[in-house]
């Protein structure tokens, strides 16, 4: 547990009170109960769809509660509207984001709160209100910059930003390090530390459990909308809490019963590969029946190394070999030629069709094959679902028609990862594959990645989440600064190694 540098007197500022809340006839909360309290930090945690973000968007005012009571300040709130809630000082901080992508830094900053005289926007003191919250955290963000031209990782900063700037009596924060590098998660946690000891009631919801014990006072597990756990964060370990969030003690990962590794053929490999200056001199080689990962942090490098194997990132000097020949892409669509699958960072922007069906989203990079005249129709959809619905434990109705939106994280991952078997890829490139997606479902997904290694598929991991690399890869590289700083296999393949490595 993290301690603080001066003692506060906790007081509960927000708290709920037999919560419950159902949608469409299904009861997704029932009965919850929970305490933000001045000067601490409580973890909020829960496999997705435990109710974790049904229950914050009933405090902040989204959503109305089918019974239960919402208390401000001693105050009990049969419901709240979101300016109730924000008026009452609760600000959060989505998983997904909530941002303008065509104004700039600083105006997304001061959203709802522009500062004027007489009516004439004060653009000078906007830029210094963006500059200052944006220093404070650490941050070299160009304030004047479209939003729609930053990082994954600088988008969620400013969103970050936006919520402290506001003087928030409770922060709720949903994922927030997701997409951010680990000195600008470290920058984050000392943030959120020294807003704790001012007196700060903090709702953090998170999936990795490192960031529960290095952040929180108080930690809640949420399962099948219900309180599984409530304790000090110093009285209970990881087993415990995975137990709490899952309902099974023995999860496990591939990796200790590997049988993949570098022996069979090469599917991807570069060599002395640049494209300056996200990259230089890279060395690597993804064999079939193993999982290799790529360890950076954002900014590092190993993103565009990633990318470059799908045409996404052109390589400028040294070359791509593909099955053992050397491969020029063009482009995507080249690279799917070549037989390489391919999941984005941000699945919901750069792969998933959300609003569609998931039986159209397993069956779209195959449809030359299974189209007929041009068309895909509902009984070849279904038929291809079915092919990995067991195959790959996709939780679903079992429709192909149901939509993809509807489906969690680990589940829509799962889904891509179809896409490209019915596609029949020869290599995988998935970047931050578990990026929002709950302790179970990883466990889920590592499972079917080294199911599939055993089975001879060569997959290519990205990832700034060093607990994913020990968990599932055989192999595993480092990036820094564009360029591997370090292979390394077995044992080898530990936290401090990863970290040191990286810079970190």
């Amino acid at each position: 547990m993290s301690t603080s540098g001066t003692a506060v007197a906790t007081t509960t500022v927000v708290a709920t009170a037999g919560i419950r809340k159902s949608f469409g006839g299904v009861e997704v909360l029932k009965g919850v109960d929970l305490e933000a309290r001045s000067g601490s930090v409580l973890a909020l945690l829960g496999e997705n769809g435990a109710g974790k973000s049904t229950l914050v968007k009933i405090i902040v005012g989204d959503y109305r509660p089918n019974a239960g009571t919402v208390i401000i300040d001693d105050e009990a709130h049969p419901t709240l509207t979101p300016i109730e809630s924000r008026a009452a000082g609760i600000s959060m901080i989505a998983q997904e984001f909530n941002d303008a992508p065509t104004l700039t830094v600083a105006e997304n900053i001061s959203l709802g709160r522009i500062p004027h005289r007489r009516g004439i926007v004060s653009w000078r003191e906007m830029n210094r209100r963006a500059r200052a919250i944006l220093e404070s955290l650490e941050a070299d963000i160009d304030v004047e910059a479209e939003i729609s031209t930053l990082t994954v990782g600088e988008r969620q900063f400013v969103e970050i930003a936006r919520a402290l700037s506001s003087d928030a009596r409770v922060l709720i924060l949903d994922e927030p390090t997701a997409a951010l590098s680990q000195h600008e998660a470290d920058v984050l946690f000392d943030r959120i530390r020294r807003l704790r000891d001012q007196g700060q009631a903090i709702v953090y919801i998170t999936h990795r459990l490192d960031e529960v014990f290095a952040l929180s006072d108080r930690v809640q597990v949420l399962r099948d909308g219900e309180v599984a756990l409530l304790e000090a964060t110093e009285s209970v370990d990881r087993p415990q809490l995975v137990a709490a969030m899952v309902g099974r003690h023995d999860l496990g990962t591939g990796r200790p019963d590997s049988t993949g590794g570098p022996d069979g053929d090469v599917a991807l490999r570069w060599t002395g590969a640049s494209s300056p200056p996200n990259f230089a001199d890279v060395n690597l080689h993804v064999g079939a029946g193993e999982v290799v990962a790529l360890f950076g942090k954002l900014g590092s490098g190993a993103l565009e190394i990633g990318r470059s194997a799908f045409g996404l990132e052109p390589i400028t000097e040294g070359t791509l070999e593909i099955g053992g020949q050397v491969a020029d892409l063009a482009g995507p669509v080249d690279a799917v030629n070549h037989g390489i699958g391919f999941l984005s960072e941000d699945r919901k922007v750069g792969g998933a069709f959300a609003s569609r069906p998931v039986g159209e989203n397993v069956a779209v990079a195959s449809w030359p094959r299974l189209a007929t005249r041009g068309i895909l129709n509902a009984d070849v959809e279904q038929q291809a679902f079915n092919r990995w619905l067991g195959r790959l434990a996709i939780r679903s109705s079992g429709q192909a028609s149901q939509p993809m939106e509807e489906l969690s994280g680990g589940n829509q991952q799962k889904v891509l990862v179809s896409r490209w078997l019915e596609r029949e890829a020869n290599a995988l490139v998935m970047l931050e594959p578990t990026r929002g997606v709950d302790v179970g479902a990883r466990a889920d997904l590592y499972r079917v990645l080294r199911d599939l290694a055993a089975q001879g598929a060569a997959i290519l991991i990205v990832t700034s989440d060093y607990e994913e690399v020990i968990a599932v890869a055989d192999r595993a590289s480092v990036v820094a600064k564009g360029r591997i700083t370090a292979a390394l296999e077995g044992d080898d393949i530990n936290m401090n190694s990863l970290l040191t490595h990286a810079g970190g």
